[in-house]
């Protein structure tokens, strides 16, 4: 049962609001760059409850997280898709939304995205993603690939509100540490469950510019084909097919567009991707049960951090 509403007072002399009922998570390693104005936009849309999950950070993610009033938790360093459902379990409220540190939240964008679920009968409602970074080439590229490629309307979990106990019924699986939101996108289409890209409520996300962050991106994905390959079978092996269509298409785009800059960019992410997707699927099967993630929380409140 969802929590009573509670009231947020916003400063002396400021009116008395009542705060939005969702729990909101927010699962970060090492992300102080990024963290501050995320939580500083998540706070002004007056949720009644925000959990930041710590990926064992070495930065200054807790302080950042406790100065904006969230509960802090610890994954132990598992992983995002661990982090995630730590938050779940956690949460107070009915629903979850689960808001990734790179994202940021513009006025009224958390109520209409739980107004927009509500009317729409979804089980799980993403926001529209707006991809922006700053000057540098990689970042701008990365950019540039998300807003013109076809995943922007695939259905993920980096901003996106959950009924909490659709969350936890099917969760993630514990293999993944990346390709998780694939996996959880096909056993809830598998399941029935009605999940979905808003069109009326789009959110910036942000990239890093670093030659070293965009690597990371594409080693990950790879990773995270190879692992639907390995867990959904044959079914899944078209996946494979996606990093050279994808990057295919964005070399094409390119020409036509007359922006060759980017050209490089996509033949970094052709190799990076096969060359993670082999190497993934050439090692040894990782031990794990299938199916949701569904570690517990001890959270020690005298430090507010799970350890």
């Amino acid at each position: 049962m969802a929590r009573e509403p509670s009231l947020v007072v916003l400063g002396a002399g400021a009116a008395v609001t009542e705060a939005v009922e969702v729990s909101v998570v927010v699962p970060a390693r090492n992300a102080a760059g990024m963290l501050e104005e995320c939580l500083a936009a998540i706070v002004a849309s007056r949720p009644s409850e925000v959990i930041v999950v710590d990926g064992l950070s070495s930065d200054e993610t807790i302080q950042i997280a406790r100065r904006h009033g969230a509960r802090v938790l610890s994954d132990g360093g598992r992983g995002l898709p661990v982090a995630r459902m730590i938050g779940a379990q956690a949460a107070s409220s009915s629903v979850v939304a689960l808001i990734d540190a790179d994202v940021v939240l513009g006025a009224g964008d958390l109520e209409r995205l739980l107004q927009e679920r509500r009317r729409g009968g979804y089980a799980a409602l993403q926001a529209g993603l707006r991809s922006v970074s700053g000057p540098g080439y990689w970042g701008r590229a990365l950019a540039n690939h998300h807003r013109t490629g076809r995943s922007r309307k695939w259905f993920g979990v980096g901003a996106t509100v959950f009924v909490r106990q659709i969350l936890l019924s099917h969760g993630f699986d514990d293999r993944f540490k990346s390709g998780e939101d694939i996996d959880l996108r096909w056993r809830l289409r598998s399941a029935g469950v009605k999940a979905g890209v808003s069109r009326e409520t789009v959110v910036v996300h942000r990239f890093g510019d670093t030659w070293a962050y965009a690597k990371e991106q594409w080693v990950a994905d790879g990773r995270g084909l190879a692992r639907m390959v390995r867990a959904h079978g044959p079914r899944a092996k078209l996946l494979a097919v996606m990093p050279l269509a994808a990057g295919v298409r964005g070399i094409v785009l390119s020409l036509i567009r007359l922006e060759p800059q980017w050209i490089p960019y996509f033949i970094c992410f052709m190799a990076y991707n096969y060359s993670s997707l082999i190497r993934e699927l050439a090692r040894a099967t990782p031990r794990g049960k299938p199916g949701p993630q569904t570690a517990g929380v001890q959270p020690d409140e005298s430090h507010r951090i799970a350890l």
